[in-house]
């Protein structure tokens, strides 16, 4: 499989076009400051600039990148930024949902499996219930002798303690909560660092 055709789940990329005056060496000295933060190393030859981040600070404003590329290249109306960002973090929350998706799948098959039988199994369970309660209805009687009160017949709630099945919908809540986070993260960081540099390049 082609890895272009997944990589774009963690790889942000875009372009700028550069003023017609600005050359690429103006281009990458404006953006320098962004790579000169705690955490990140850049090298730089003359048409790109290659980063890495290793535990950026909070105050980053690019910390939710791992490391990307910045090249300058000839278009037909002058020189144009292009720039391919990676992030775990895009791909952690990807991962995310499909992984609860699983947890939530195993927990219906597990329901299914542990499930008796209807006919044999079901009958008795609804013996053995009924056992248990007549049993716990019968008073001792020196109990009785002592006037103590008659057992109480079991509410439905004590009755149904131990019944509580394993339920998937805590599982849906979390992969709905990542997928959301996905798609909101994708848009919103490749908006936030495409405005980044277009500020840079303009100052």
């Amino acid at each position: 499989m082609n890895s272009g055709f997944i990589n774009w789940i963690w790889h942000v990329r875009g372009s700028l076009a550069l003023a017609p005056e600005q050359s690429g060496d103006d281009a990458f000295e404006r953006l320098a400051p962004l790579f000169r933060q705690t955490g990140t190393s850049h090298k730089r030859t003359s048409d790109s600039l290659t980063f890495r981040k290793i535990d950026p600070a909070a105050q980053d404003k690019m910390s939710v990148f791992d490391g990307g590329v910045l090249r300058i290249e000839q278009g037909a109306g002058g020189d144009v930024l292009h720039y391919n960002l990676t992030s775990r973090a895009l791909l952690f929350c990807f991962l995310a949902p499909l992984l609860f998706l699983a947890f939530a799948q195993l927990t219906v098959l597990k329901g299914k499996f542990d499930k008796p039988p209807a006919d044999t199994a079901g009958k008795a369970e609804a013996l053995k219930k009924a056992k248990r309660e007549s049993a716990m209805l019968i008073q001792n009687p020196i109990d009785k002798a002592l006037g103590a009160p008659a057992p109480e017949k079991p509410k439905k709630d004590e009755k149904r303690g131990g019944d509580r099945k394993a339920s998937p919908k805590a599982a849906y809540i979390f992969a709905g909560i990542f997928a959301a986070l996905y798609f909101v993260g994708r848009i919103w960081e490749a908006r936030l660092v495409g405005s980044l540099f277009r500020k840079r390049l303009s100052e």
